[in-house]
C-alpha cells in the first residue's frame, strides 16, 4: 500500500480507502462485509469511511462495522485511522438532520456506541445545510475535539465560501481541519475545479469519494442496462436517466485507453483522481472481495504520459458528461 501525507498534519493515509457507504448495511450478507474489511486491513489499507446514517437502515453500517472490529480487530485500534460524519437525515423530527450543534454532537454519541468506540480518529460536518451558521457548526466540532470524542475534524460537500470560512474558524481554533471530503470523478470534475485549491492552500488533506460515478466509469453498462445493477434498482444515486449515450460513448473511448496500460477503466479512473497529487486518498467500495482485490490493482500503475491525460481530458470535456 502507498501512503500520502494528509494536508499539514502529521497523519499519512492509504491512497485508497475502505469506503461503507453501501454493502455494509443490514441488506448485506454479514460475512462477506467482514470479508471485505479483514482483506483491506491485510492489503494495507487502515482507513475506514462511515457515516451515521449509512446503511439502510440508517446506522447499521456503524453497527455492523462495530461487530466486526469487536470480533476480529479489537486488538488493532491503534492501527486503525476509522472516520464518521453527521449532517443528513438520520432520525424523526427537526433534530435529526441539518448541522446544528445538537444534530452533530448527538450523532457522534450515537454513533460512538453504535461503533462501540471510545473516539473517532476524524468526524466530519458531512454536509452545509445552507441554514446552520458555519460558526456553529464548527462550535460544535472543535467541541468534540476537546471531549476526546474526536482526534480531528473534517468538512464534506462544502461550497467555496463556506469552505474557507469553516478554515478560518478552524485554524484560529489551534483544530486545523484534517480532511475535507469531496465526490469527484472524470464524469464529476466539478470539486477538483472549485475546491481542491483551496484546500491545498489552506493544509487540509483531500479525499475523494464516488470515483467510478457509481458503476458508469466501469464496462457494466457498456451494453445496456444489468438486472442486478444500481442503474436497475431503487438507488437515487444512480437511474437509468444517468446511463446516456454520451457517458457510455465517453466510457467505451476511456476504457480504449485503459485498456492500453493495462488497466481495467475502473482501475484507471481510480489511478486519474490519484493522479492530482492535492488528493490523500481516494475511497472505494466493493461489493465483494474480488472486487476489492480488483480495485486495489490499481497501485500498478498510478502513472500517465501527457498523451494519455491530454486524450482524457479532450474526452471527459464536454459538460453534458458531468452530473
Amino acid at each position: 500500500m502507498q501512503f500520502r501525507q494528509c494536508g499539514h498534519s502529521g497523519i499519512k493515509l492509504p491512497v485508497l480507502s475502505l469506503g461503507l457507504w453501501h454493502n455494509f448495511g443490514d441488506n448485506a450478507p454479514f460475512d462477506v462485509a467482514t470479508d471485505l474489511v479483514l482483506t483491506a486491513f491485510d492489503k494495507g489499507i487502515c482507513h475506514f469511511d462511515l457515516a451515521n446514517n449509512y446503511g439502510p437502515p440508517p446506522g447499521s453500517a456503524e453497527t455492523n462495522f462495530g461487530k466486526i472490529l469487536r470480533e476480529n480487530l479489537s486488538s488493532h485500534r491503534d492501527e486503525l485511522f476509522i472516520a464518521s460524519k453527521a449532517g443528513h437525515d438520520m432520525w424523526p423530527g427537526v433534530y435529526g438532520t441539518g448541522s446544528s450543534r445538537k444534530n452533530i454532537i448527538a450523532s457522534c454519541d450515537q454513533s460512538l456506541k453504535r461503533t462501540g468506540l471510545e473516539y473517532f480518529d476524524v468526524f466530519y460536518s458531512h454536509v452545509y445545510d445552507k441554514f446552520t451558521p458555519v460558526e456553529e457548526t464548527m462550535q460544535a466540532l472543535i467541541d468534540l475535539v476537546h471531549q476526546g470524542k474526536a482526534l480531528y475534524v473534517g468538512i464534506s460537500k462544502y461550497p467555496p465560501e463556506q469552505q474557507q470560512l469553516a478554515y478560518d474558524i478552524l485554524k484560529e481554533a489551534h483544530v486545523p481541519c484534517l480532511l475535507s471530503q469531496y465526490r469527484c470523478s472524470m464524469f464529476d470534475p466539478k470539486a477538483k475545479i472549485n475546491n481542491f485549491q483551496i484546500a491545498s492552500e489552506n493544509g487540509s488533506g483531500i479525499i475523494c469519494f464516488s470515483p467510478l460515478a457509481q458503476g458508469l466509469l466501469t464496462d457494466k453498462y457498456f451494453n445496456g442496462i444489468p438486472e442486478n445493477s444500481r442503474a436497475a434498482g431503487s438507488s437515487v444515486f444512480l437511474q437509468t436517466s444517468h446511463i446516456t449515450p454520451e457517458r457510455i460513448e465517453a466510457s467505451k473511448q476511456l476504457n480504449e485507453i485503459a485498456q492500453q496500460r493495462n488497466q481495467s477503466l475502473a482501475q484507471m479512473a481510480l489511478a486519474w483522481i490519484l493522479s492530482d497529487d492535492r488528493v490523500t486518498s481516494c475511497i472505494i467500495g466493493a461489493s465483494s472481495v474480488k472486487q476489492l482485490n480488483a480495485n486495489l490493482e490499481t497501485l500498478n500503475n498510478l502513472d500517465f504520459s501527457d498523451e494519455e491525460l491530454s486524450d482524457i481530458k479532450r474526452i471527459i470535456s464536454d459538460p453534458i458528461l458531468y452530473f
